[in-house]
């Protein structure tokens, strides 16, 4: 043989093949048109569908040939039973020459194609396998996307619930926030964030993490949003808000663990003054034209953990006439830091804010998000969430 055509040869895909045949005068038929098809190929006969089961829990197959009279199963059952243990897998029948139904009923069951026994040449199988296997990876392939695209619009309304418009009617503070998930294609995590202005003037803003990722964390993070934004147009401040919050957590969380950092924040425009209260999640940062740290302020308990003792104290804060408050979640400061096998931190990511030039807020929490994926290098996937408020009142 050429090194052509055995270059030729080794660019052919190899087709595992499983015959379900009890007869063995016709299975040794089809083991030998298989070997005058030129197609590469492994074969495995079974007699019946509890031996193919077996065979397809341990061995993954490209091609089923499937007799429609077996032992244990016969017709469309036989269909519906191999699609069941190889969903993602051609499936091709093979009917006698007096079922002139078979053939359409068996591809309206669920088969890639039929052969009739008795009428088929080498040729015939080589077409029919080849055009078999690749409508099954196109259907999956197609499947595939198909739910790749739900997930991305599921995950887009929901990331519409997190990252809601801000409610401002005369506020000149500058709003800045953005919400990302911890990879491209994983679900959304319960990380939120609102800003809304109240009827006199003052601003409140939230920043929270649920625990956990996925539906069920996104779903509750939307409910604490929502929760939250409500409950403060309503009048609702401080402890006695975040006692309705939590309560409405335990109520939506049902049988899931799930517990809620966050922290809240009042700011009066007109005294320059901040209220903060911090339900285990951790300080806010502070920027002024000297720089940027951490604020020091009063700890209470993460909403669900033990609603008997919660207890959130308030702590004031006086702000400078020009200035920046950035709250936000850990996943800003969990990742890695560069090489290193430590975590960013707190003292990490002030370093990095010392570093970067001076620039507009939204290109700054850009920045500083960057750099610290840059460091991260995707060691540690978390959601994220950063909120920063921006003011001038000199």
């Amino acid at each position: 043989m050429s090194s052509t055509a055995t270059d030729t040869l080794a660019a052919e895909p190899l087709y595992r093949v499983l015959l379900i045949e009890d007869d063995q005068g016709d299975a040794l038929l089809v083991e030998e048109l298989l070997d005058d098809t030129g197609l590469r190929f492994e074969l495995a006969t079974r007699t019946t569908l509890a031996e193919a089961r077996a065979r397809l829990a341990s061995h993954p197959v490209d091609c089923i040939l499937l007799d429609l009279h077996l032992p244990d199963v016969s017709g469309t059952e036989a269909i519906a039973a191999v699609r069941d243990l190889a969903p993602h897998t051609a499936v091709i029948v093979l009917t006698g020459l007096s079922e002139s139904q078979a053939g359409a009923e068996a591809m309206a069951a669920g088969a890639q194609d039929y052969l009739v026994k008795g009428r088929v040449d080498a040729d015939l199988l080589h077409r029919t396998i080849r055009y078999a296997v690749y409508r099954s990876q196109t259907e999956r392939t197609t499947a595939d996307a198909q739910k790749a695209r739900l997930r991305a619009e599921e995950n887009a309304r929901l990331e519409r619930g997190l990252l809601p418009q801000p409610l401002l009617d005369t506020s000149t503070i500058t709003v800045t926030s953005r919400y990302l998930p911890s990879t491209e294609l994983a679900l959304l995590g319960g990380d939120f964030l609102d800003v809304v202005e109240d009827d006199d003037g003052l601003l409140h803003a939230v920043v929270g993490d649920v625990s956990g990722h996925g539906p069920d964390a996104a779903a509750a993070g939307v409910c604490m949003r929502i929760a939250w934004r409500s409950l403060v147009l309503g009048g609702h401040r401080g402890p006695d808000l975040l006692h309705l919050m939590e309560r409405i957590l335990i109520a939506e969380r049902g049988a899931q663990p799930l517990f809620a950092t966050c922290t809240l924040l009042s700011l009066d425009q007109k005294t320059n003054r901040a209220t903060l209260y911090l339900a285990g999640h951790h300080e806010p940062l502070l920027t002024t034209p000297a720089g940027t740290r951490e604020l020091a302020a009063a700890h209470g308990m993460a909403l669900g953990i033990a609603p008997e003792l919660g207890s959130w104290p308030a702590t004031a804060v006086p702000l400078p006439a020009t200035g920046a408050l950035t709250l936000y979640t850990d996943g800003l400061t969990e990742g890695h830091n560069g090489s290193s096998t430590e975590r960013l931190g707190v003292e990490g990511l002030l370093a990095l804010i010392r570093d970067l030039p001076p620039t507009d807020p939204a290109a700054h929490v850009d920045r500083l998000i960057k750099e610290t994926q840059a460091l991260n290098t995707g060691r540690h996937t978390d959601d994220l969430a950063v909120l920063r408020l921006d003011w001038n009142h000199e």
